[in-house]
């Protein structure tokens, strides 16, 4: 069985359409994938309806990533196989939503006092009836040539402390937890080793993130090093969290795809143990 948690639509930061998504797992045979887009669950109903039509068999899991803030960082919590209708969960995504606009249109006003007119609307055209995200106004700023790339929106205009950085409103870690909780389903903590933390710190977040109710952590995506996987899964064991894979699918592209290079050790807990799916084979890619 081939498993995939971690990925994102047109609805938040990723380049395709639902059912392109659904279109693309088939093609790299996967049997369950989790669609988790940054603060909406807009793509959920779309994604099944679309799979329904189909022959091949793909389980989708309803899942979110949550924004959080933690001691100056911030920090995205998984929900996964959560109820995505659940009407206080959905108030509360509401709510991160606007918190998402007020930032992009401050961020917005920095732009244009640094010289870039215009760029909210060019961002909103690119992010469609989707979330509005700093990823968005990356593309914009390569598109009318302020930028050379992605990377380099974020080194000059976007990035931490830089010219149009807005610092969020987001959550903090309990509260993101406690939403993902009252709406069924489990807290997940995503790439922890994409946090620039030191192993201090880490193990600080973990220890924090597990007494607030954290069930899980990521342990490997396609780009993880095999060093940090065997870290990150000894930190699973220390902190007694469940494992989880996924790619933090975004784009078609050369070092990130759906189901590559997941696999989990044989000792760990997978988070989708009480999920009622066929267990995976442990050891091999799932």
């Amino acid at each position: 069985m081939k498993i995939d948690l971690h990925s994102h639509t047109c609805y938040s930061d990723g380049a395709l359409t639902p059912r392109e998504l659904i279109d693309r797992a088939h093609n790299m045979q996967l049997d369950v994938l989790a669609i988790t887009d940054h603060d909406t669950v807009a793509a959920l109903d779309e994604a099944r309806h679309y799979q329904a039509g189909l022959r091949r068999p793909l389980q989708i899991i309803a899942g979110v990533e949550i924004s959080t803030r933690w001691h100056g960082f911030d920090i995205h919590i998984l929900g996964l196989n959560l109820d995505h209708q659940e009407a206080i969960f959905t108030a509360r995504l509401a709510e991160q939503a606007q918190r998402r606009e007020v930032r992009a249109r401050e961020m917005a006003a920095k732009l244009e006092k640094a010289g870039v007119p215009g760029i909210y609307e060019q961002a909103r055209r690119l992010a469609g009836q989707g979330q509005l995200t700093r990823t968005h106004f990356a593309r914009a700023l390569v598109k009318s040539g302020q930028v050379k790339d992605h990377e380099d929106a974020f080194r000059k205009y976007l990035g931490k402390d830089k010219r149009a950085f807005v610092k969020p409103s987001w959550p903090e870690i309990p509260e993101a937890i406690s939403w993902i909780k009252a709406a069924g389903g489990n807290p997940v903590l995503a790439h922890p080793a994409r946090y620039d933390l030191s192993a201090k710190w880490l193990r600080r977040l973990l220890v924090e993130f597990a007494a607030a109710g954290g069930e899980g952590m990521e342990v490997t995506h396609p780009q993880l090093a095999p060093d940090s996987k065997r870290q990150l899964a000894s930190y699973a064991r220390e902190y007694g969290l469940a494992a989880s894979v996924g790619s933090d699918f975004h784009f078609p592209g050369r070092w990130t795809e759906l189901g590559k290079n997941l696999s989990l050790p044989e000792d760990l807990v997978p988070i989708w143990k009480t999920w009622n799916l066929a267990q995976p084979q442990t050891g091999k890619s799932v």
